[in-house]
C-alpha cells in the first residue's frame, strides 16, 4: 500500500518539477462499488467489459481512486500521466495498480510508457460486445507503445493514417500461481508485442461518407511453460525472438518443433473495416466488420473469411428516448475448418484448419489475469471450475443489442442484451450445444446541487447452460472533478 500512495504523490508533484502550473488540469475520479448477491456468480455484463476491475464472486466491492493529467491535443507538444488504484474485497487482489503511465506527443507522434486502459479502435466501448483483438475486458498490460495514436491527416484531410508498435510484459505470475490447477499446463513470465496500421478515406467536413480499414496484430512469446508431467520448457528471449515477434517468423532450433514448423509464439490479429455516414454533427451511422485470425492461414485469403464480427452503430439526434444503439452478430464456428495437418517428409501437405481462437498449445491463451483480452463472448478462463487457462468455448454464434439514452440531463440509462449458442472447441466439443442469455439494465443519476457526483444502479442476469443462471445488483457512487482548479 505504501508503494501505491507514493505513486499518487509522485503524480501530483510531477507537474511542479516539470515546470507546469498547479492548475494544469489534473483530473480525478473516486468511486465506491458494491455488488449485492442475488444468486449464482456475478452476472456476465456486470463482470465483463470492466478492464478486469470485477470479480466472479457475486459478493464483492471496491474503492477506486484515480488521477490523470490529460494531454492537450491542440498543442504541438504535450504530456500526460495517470495513476489508478483499486482496493477491494472479493476481488482477484486486495489492492493493485490498475493504471500507471506517462505519455507524451509531438505533433502527431505519441509515446506511452506504463499500463493504461485503451479501448479498441472501431466499436463502441459502452454498448458493443468488444473488439475481436482488444476489448475493454482485461487488465491493461504494462508496455512501451509508440506511434500515431490518432489519425494524422494528409491530402487536405481526405486521407488519415494511424498505427503503433509496442512491447510489454505480463504481470499475472502471482495470480496464476495462486489460481491455476498445477495438474494443468500453464506459462509464467510471458512477453507481449503488438502493432497496428489503419487508414481512413474521406473527409466528413466536406462529404459525409468515411471509410476505415486496418490490421492489428499481437504476439505472446518468451515465458516458461510448466506441464502436468513435470516437464518445463523455457522459451528463448534473445534479441532475435523480439524481432520474430515483430516480423512473424518460424522458431529456431531452441524452440519446440511446433514453433519451428509455424510462427514462433502465439500470433493473433484482426482485420478491421468500417463505413461511416455522418450527415450532421449530432448523428451518424456506422457499419463495421472484424475478422480475427490466429495464424497465416486466415491472415490472407487461403481460406474463406466465414468468421467475424459484424456490427451497426447509430448515434441519433438529441431526444429523450434513445441516443445510441448498437447491434452485432458474431460467428466463429468455422476457424478455417475442422482438419489440421503440418507437412512432414512422408506427407508433404499443409492443412491449416482448427485455428482455435484465443488458445495456444504453449502460451496461456489470449488472456490476462484470467480475463480474455479480446471479445468477452469467448468465455474467459476465469469461469473454468477446473482452474485451467483455456478458452473452453470458442466456436459460437451470437446476437447482441446495446441501447443508451438520456431522458434528461440528470438521468440516463443503458441496456445490453446478448444471446449466444456455443459448441465448445474443435478438440474438446461440448457433448450438447450450450446457450446463454445475458442482460444488463443500468440507470445513472446526477444531482444538480452536487456537481461531479453520480449514482449508478445496475441489474444483471444470466440464463442458460453456458455459464449458468446468475442474478445480481450493483451500486456505484462516483465523484469526478479537478485538482487545483481546471485550466481555462
Amino acid at each position: 500500500m505504501r508503494k501505491l500512495l507514493l505513486c499518487f504523490i509522485a503524480l501530483f508533484l510531477f507537474p511542479v518539477f516539470a515546470g507546469a502550473e498547479w492548475n494544469d488540469s489534473i483530473r480525478y475520479k473516486g468511486e465506491a462499488v458494491v455488488e449485492i448477491p442475488a444468486g449464482g456468480n456475478t452476472p456476465f455484463w456486470l463482470m465483463n467489459g470492466k478492464y478486469g476491475v470485477s470479480s466472479l464472486k457475486n459478493n464483492h466491492g471496491y474503492l477506486r481512486l484515480s488521477a490523470f493529467k490529460d494531454m492537450d491535443t491542440s498543442k504541438r507538444f504535450s504530456w500526460g500521466a495517470g495513476a489508478d488504484v483499486v482496493v477491494g474485497y472479493g476481488m482477484q487482489s486486495v489492492a493493485y495498480l490498475q493504471q500507471l503511465y506517462v505519455e507524451a506527443k509531438y505533433r502527431c507522434l505519441n509515446l506511452m510508457i506504463g499500463a493504461k486502459e485503451m479501448p479498441g479502435f472501431l466499436s463502441n466501448p459502452e454498448l458493443a460486445t468488444g473488439n475481436m483483438l482488444y476489448a475493454n475486458n482485461a487488465h491493461p498490460i504494462p508496455q512501451v507503445k509508440a506511434g500515431i495514436f490518432d489519425y494524422a491527416d494528409f491530402a487536405k484531410g481526405w486521407v488519415g493514417i494511424k498505427g503503433y508498435i509496442s512491447y510489454g510484459k505480463y504481470t499475472d505470475n502471482r495470480w496464476i500461481n495462486n489460481w491455476v490447477d498445477k495438474k494443468t499446463q500453464y506459462t509464467l513470465g510471458t512477453l507481449y508485442h503488438s502493432k497496428a496500421l489503419f487508414l481512413r478515406g474521406g473527409n466528413a467536413k466536406k462529404f459525409p461518407l468515411e471509410f476505415e480499414m486496418g490490421i492489428e496484430m499481437a504476439t505472446q512469446f518468451g515465458g516458461t511453460t510448466y506441464y502436468p508431467n513435470g516437464n518445463i520448457v523455457k522459451m528463448p528471449r534473445k534479441l532475435i525472438n523480439w524481432i520474430k515477434a515483430l516480423i512473424p517468423l518460424n522458431g529456431g532450433e531452441d524452440t519446440p518443433v511446433g514453433e519451428q514448423t509455424n510462427v514462433e509464439g502465439n500470433f493473433i490479429g484482426s482485420w478491421n473495416f468500417a463505413l461511416s455516414w455522418k450527415p450532421q454533427a449530432d448523428w451518424n451511422i456506422k457499419v463495421y466488420f472484424e475478422h480475427v485470425f490466429e495464424d497465416h492461414s486466415m491472415l490472407w485469403f487461403d481460406y474463406p473469411w466465414k468468421d467475424g464480427l459484424w456490427g451497426v452503430e447509430a448515434k441519433l439526434p438529441r431526444n429523450p428516448f434513445v441516443s445510441e444503439i448498437v447491434y452485432e452478430y458474431l460467428y466463429s464456428k468455422d476457424q478455417a475448418g475442422a482438419v489440421y495437418w503440418d507437412h512432414t517428409p512422408e506427407i508433404n501437405e499443409q492443412v491449416s484448419g482448427r485455428d482455435g481462437y484465443y488458445n495456444h498449445y504453449i502460451c496461456n491463451g489470449w488472456q490476462n489475469w484470467g480475463m480474455g483480452i479480446g471479445n468477452p463472448l469467448f468465455i474467459s478462463p476465469i469461469y473454468n471450475s477446473s482452474h485451467e487457462l483455456f478458452f473452453v468455448g470458442n466456436r459460437l454464434w451470437a446476437h447482441h443489442l446495446g441501447i443508451k439514452g438520456e431522458p434528461s440531463k440528470y438521468v440516463g440509462y443503458k441496456v445490453l442484451a446478448t444471446y449466444q449458442k456455443n459448441w465448445g472447441t474443435y478438440p474438446r466439443p461440448f457433448p450438447e450445444v450450450k446457450s446463454s442469455f445475458n442482460l444488463l439494465t443500468e440507470l445513472n443519476f446526477k444531482v444538480p446541487s452536487l456537481p461531479g457526483w453520480q449514482a449508478d444502479l445496475a441489474f444483471g442476469m444470466d440464463a442458460g447452460s453456458l455459464i449458468g443462471h446468475n442474478y445480481g445488483v450493483q451500486v456505484k457512487i462516483s465523484k469526478t472533478g479537478w485538482l487545483f482548479g481546471k485550466k481555462k
